[in-house]
């Protein structure tokens, strides 16, 4: 009951003018949710947009049965009668690969950028990933540019833009912005994870936006704390990562995007439940976005 009512209660601050702040999550957090509870939850506490990355378990997106043939008319449908949109597609074409793991990465991403496309959705999610030991760092970085020119180049053909998370070993400014003055399209662009280059590649806010603010289409916003050698997601603002200050650092600098809930209930089963995440997320960044001058409906 409490949970319940936190929710509630997060749902009433966050619609209580009628419009929605610029907050979104993605669905990595909520895996066991069916495709009808997603867009229940989305709509009851007040998010913008979703981030597609998995439904009902199932990560390929092309293969939900809801995004697929002849329901994918209606699930349009049902998204523009609670006026919730998509905000990108996750998918986990990684560039670095090699081999057929490349070709399967290409098949991936290309059949996601159609997706897209048939959902009028501007952004495809994709990775560079790894850098792994022993290769060459330039062959490395000449093999992602590579692989994003060519996705770069199916997406700009359907109208969509393949945005590279800052994720994995890429996760430090200076190789990011090589890989985007290497894939040199317009139909490329960036996600900032900014969890990951503050906790892994261990730059503040401000210095990572001022080196890739311009590329930036899309957040993906978390917490955490120290745990052994590897960090524990909490509950947003009981960590210590700045989330409030990148909120400040994007909302100054302009940023028109959404603030995109991350949390890794897939691949951390043992963090919170969805039920308790997310009415917390949206509390907790619509006081966030209020500080920093952000208003309803401004994206």
């Amino acid at each position: 009951m409490g949970t319940l009512a936190a929710g509630l209660a997060a749902s009433r601050l966050v619609r209580a003018k009628g419009e929605r702040y610029p907050i979104a999550f993605s669905t990595l957090g909520c895996p066991a949710w069916s495709w009808k509870n997603i867009l229940d939850q989305a709509d009851r506490l007040g998010y913008s947009p979703i981030e597609l990355r998995g439904v009902a378990g199932e990560m390929d997106l092309p293969k939900v049965p809801e995004l697929s043939g002849s329901r994918l008319a209606d699930t349009k449908k049902d998204l523009a009668a609670i006026g919730v949109t998509v905000s990108d597609l996750g998918a986990s074409a990684a560039m670095h690969q090699t081999g057929a793991a490349r070709e399967k990465a290409f098949d991936e991403g290309r059949r996601f950028i159609d997706l897209a496309h048939a959902m009028n959705v501007k952004y495809v999610r994709m990775f560079g990933n790894e850098i792994p030991p022993g290769e060459p760092r330039d062959v490395v970085f000449a093999r992602v540019i590579d692989g994003f020119r060519q996705m770069a180049g199916h997406a700009k053909s359907a109208g969509v833009t393949v945005i590279m998370e800052t994720h994995g070993d890429f996760v430090h400014s200076k190789d990011i912005t090589a890989i985007v003055n290497g894939v040199g399209s317009d139909g490329f662009a960036l996600l900032w994870d900014a969890h990951h280059t503050f906790a892994a590649g261990h730059e503040q806010p401000a210095e990572t936006w001022a080196a890739l603010g311009r590329w930036v289409r899309h957040t993906h916003l978390k917490d955490s704390v120290p745990s052994g050698t590897d960090r524990k997601y909490v509950l947003t603002g009981t960590g210590d990562v700045p989330v409030k200050a990148q909120v400040k650092t994007l909302a100054a600098a302009g940023y028109k995007g959404y603030y995109c809930f991350e949390w890794e209930k897939k691949w951390h089963p043992e963090i919170e439940e969805p039920e308790i995440a997310f009415p917390q997320y949206a509390k907790t960044m619509t006081e966030y976005l209020k500080d920093a001058g952000v208003k309803p409906g401004s994206h």
